[in-house]
């Protein structure tokens, strides 16, 4: 079995906080050249740009030196590139800062604003936005927040500090409270804890209960009422995709703004910013792995449909 041997750091600075791509020739194969594999691998890409990169030194080895489509194959070399930057529609909502020192960041997202580069969301993501605005080319995130959910969102400042933060949330020792505006229904049982199993199938946008051991719990709390309306705390003790969405939507108060739950109605545009979804990360709290300290972080937005249920309703933006 071939030991896993750390990469070399990147040869390319970032670019708009955003870094650059880095592949790594597989072991198994029988790829002539540098230049067959890329193409194959890079088949997405628009006929001739794998091509136009390679010829025009944009492929780069560990030595930053340009790597020629014709270079014979090296099992295990590792190549860097910039990806092509379109521009991307411009989230106009501040993204604030709670909490930073010289381990972590803690930012409170606005909707609409993805957590890290993915997609069609390269530079417009918080992980881009402030590794510019904050001047940390280092910073990584420890989790994700929906792109569409705002909240808080840990960020490490140390790579090599990471994988602690990471493990605070793969083993559960982070107490997440997030606040939710939907239906309210007087029939409905609260407090009650909503447990099943979710699956999420790539490249199918809603996620789903299936049969099967549970894998997803949540504990729904009423907070007040107003009107129709209810104020909704929910604790999640399991990280499922869409969980909090999936399991208000099958107690049959569906959070306001929700292109998914319980019917698909489509992929909100970019650029439309009307009815956010009105779900909130509000509290952080957990014990720093690193320096010990106890954190019990809480967000400053507020749900706009809890606030002016018409002005969420009828939002325009410029």
């Amino acid at each position: 079995m071939r030991r896993k041997t750390p990469a070399p750091p990147s040869p390319l600075p970032q670019r708009q906080g955003v870094d650059p791509v880095r592949v790594r020739l597989p072991y198994a194969g029988d790829w002539a050249t540098v230049g067959d594999y890329l193409i194959e691998r890079l088949s997405g890409a628009a006929p001739g740009v794998v091509a136009g990169m390679l010829d025009s030194g944009l492929v780069v080895g560990a030595d930053g030196h340009p790597v020629a489509a014709h270079a014979p194959y090296t099992p295990g070399l590792y190549l860097w590139f910039h990806r092509d930057l379109p521009p991307e529609v411009p989230v106009p909502f501040p993204l604030d800062v709670v909490y930073r020192d010289s381990h972590i960041v803690v930012a409170d997202k606005p909707h609409f604003l993805a957590t890290t580069p993915r997609g069609s969301h390269v530079t417009e993501t918080a992980l881009a936005r402030l590794r510019r605005e904050l001047g940390i080319p280092t910073l990584g995130a420890a989790h994700r927040l929906d792109r569409l959910t705002a909240g808080l969102v840990l960020f490490t400042v140390r790579p090599e500090e990471r994988g602690a933060y990471q493990t605070l949330f793969s083993e559960r020792r982070v107490r997440k409270e997030y606040e939710a505006i939907a239906p309210y229904d007087p029939a409905l049982a609260l407090p009650r804890t909503v447990r099943s199993r979710i699956l999420k199938e790539r490249g199918v946008p809603a996620a789903g209960e299936v049969e099967g051991p549970v894998n997803a719990e949540t504990v729904v709390e009423l907070a007040e009422t107003r009107g129709g309306l209810g104020r909704y705390r929910l604790t999640p003790h399991t990280g499922q995709t869409h969980q909090l969405r999936v399991h208000m939507s099958v107690s049959g108060v569906p959070i306001l703004g929700d292109p998914l739950y319980p019917v698909v109605t489509g992929p909100v545009p970019d650029g439309d910013f009307r009815r956010p979804l009105q779900l909130l990360a509000r509290r952080l709290e957990f014990t720093d792995p690193v320096t010990g300290v106890e954190h019990r972080l809480r967000s400053g937005r507020t749900l706009r449909a809890w606030e002016s249920y018409e002005e969420w309703a009828g939002q325009e933006f410029p």
